[in-house]
């Protein structure tokens, strides 16, 4: 019918692009559970099963693992400490934000059939994609190096200080080897792995949640009850800054693509995009879970209290143990096994994200262990020279840590902003573009999450430095940043029409 053809002209026929997964590495899903004439009709949705959620599930798993990694992990506790369990409600609302931008990512990777980095090298020019692939890159290079410094010292009170950070971090780096073997045996491998990881971070943070017994009637205030306050503002602004990381967003919009969806047919990438939401939404369920947990652990015995400044990821085992000792496992142990769960994971989809990233924008023909590689050290290579450099020095370490995060923050726009303008294109998405109501409300919260880390950069800046050289470098930089956000924007007029 003339209708289904034009409706099908409007989804990209990618099958001659290079793609994020080949052929042989995607999970067969038609046929499963399907009549014989299922999906014949483009506007007809198959009947929902139990099974294809099953063989749905795996990418929104594994892009949740960005919501636990050891920096999330570090807001976490800081959160809980210094403003007890009033910042709950905004951590529940920081992950709903989070998962409107997935869903997104998610949308337009099964209905185009190609990634938000494929689709940025497509639609700006060079000087522009090559902007927007180095500052992904340093977002990437940024969270790499928190998550390895994560699983080093994880690694560290493991082995009660006899292994150091560097001896850590490479250890860590042995990691890319696991999914390089992993990779070969097929992604539903590769996501049983992130299956037991987030497992593993689920059983160790429940158990300390139980070992410590929060107050539930405060836990259930917290999480329902907006409540802000001027002594907490710099937490709320972390927690909702360490949700949102640019990388992940690349990411969700390559992982969705190892499924094989029929991208001409409407029925079929309807019946994806379902199937992917609800996966997505159980996910980063579980995800809120574990971070509420760490959350209310560090609440319930350090809110208010002296050490509360002087909580950071490095430490939090030894005050957790000085507190809470003397269990049936020792806490100390318990949380250092969450924490190189969290880190190895986070470590790993890194790794995996750097593939997309770098291949997506450069359109390299490498094998993929050979990208993987050049991908893995560019983050292990500066984070052996940080080990080496604040093994001994915590407060360092925490001042890195804020250092790190500006560079996360600062790259935010630059996935924001090409992935709604993208999804709101009828040219690009077609059929499955973005409704009018749906798209403001994704401009207010990416306008939203801009902000807030807007006001952390000019928060830690403001703190930093001051004099007429550092204020010239950062206003110069400030103009840069603001002309090419504007450039972004204005280019989603193009998009448009």
């Amino acid at each position: 019918p003339y209708r289904e053809e034009q409706s099908q002209r409007l989804l990209l026929d990618s099958a001659d692009e290079d793609r994020a997964y080949d052929s042989s590495q995607k999970v067969q899903i038609i046929g499963v559970d399907d009549s014989p004439d299922a999906g014949d009709d483009s506007f007809s949705r198959p009947p929902f099963s139990w099974r294809k959620l099953w063989l749905f599930t795996g990418p929104g798993f594994l892009m949740s693992i960005a919501f636990l990694d050891p920096g999330n992990l570090e807001g976490d506790l800081q959160s809980g400490a210094i403003a007890g369990y009033s910042l709950l409600w905004l951590l529940l609302w920081a992950t709903a934000m989070g998962l409107l931008i997935q869903l997104l990512s998610a949308r337009l990777g099964v209905a185009t059939g190609r990634h938000l980095a494929e689709l940025c090298r497509d639609e700006y020019p060079n000087w522009a994609r090559i902007l927007l692939w180095i500052m992904a890159e340093l977002a990437l290079i940024g969270a790499d190096i928190q998550e390895v410094i994560g699983s080093a010292i994880a690694i560290k009170l493991l082995s009660q200080g006899f292994l150091p950070l560097w001896a850590g971090v490479i250890i860590t780096a042995l990691d890319c080897f696991i999914f390089l073997f992993l990779e070969n045996y097929g992604v539903r491998k590769l996501e049983a792995l992130f299956a037991v990881l987030i497992a593993v971070m689920a059983f160790s943070f429940a158990w300390m949640f139980g070992e410590t017994k929060p107050d539930g009637g405060e836990l259930l205030l917290g999480v329902l009850v907006p409540k802000l306050s001027s002594n907490t503002i710099k937490q709320a602004v972390g927690v909702v800054g360490c949700i949102i990381m640019p990388h992940n967003v690349f990411l969700h919009s390559a992982l969705v693509q190892s499924r094989e969806v029929d991208h001409r047919n409407i029925s079929r990438v309807r019946e994806a995009l379902s199937y992917y939401s609800i996966e997505s939404t159980i996910a980063l369920l579980v995800s809120f879970l574990i971070n509420l947990f760490v959350t209310t652990v560090f609440a319930k015995e350090f809110y208010g209290t002296e050490e509360a400044k002087h909580i950071g990821l490095a430490n939090a085992g030894q005050f957790l143990e000085d507190k809470y000792g003397g269990g049936l496992l020792p806490i100390l142990y318990i949380w250092a096994v969450g924490v190189l769960a969290a880190g190895q994971s986070s470590t790993i989809t890194g790794t995996y994200a750097g593939q997309f990233i770098m291949g997506g924008f450069l359109n390299l023909r490498l094998k993929k262990w050979v990208r993987a590689l050049i991908t893995r050290s560019c983050a292990i290579i500066p984070t052996l020279i940080v080990a080496l450099v604040f093994d001994s020095s915590e407060d360092s370490l925490d001042v890195l840590n804020e250092w790190l995060n500006v560079v996360q923050s600062i790259q935010i726009p630059f996935a924001l902003i090409p992935l709604v303008l993208l999804v709101s294109s009828e040219e690009i998405m077609g059929f499955f573009r973005v409704g009018t109501l749906l798209q403001v409300i994704s401009w207010l919260v990416a306008a939203l999450v801009i902000v807030i880390n807007g006001y952390l950069l000019v928060d830690f800046f403001s703190s930093e430095g001051s004099g007429v050289l550092f204020t010239v470098v950062v206003s110069t930089f400030t103009v840069g940043y603001g002309c090419f956000i504007v450039y972004l924007v204005g280019r989603g007029i193009f998009f448009s029409s």
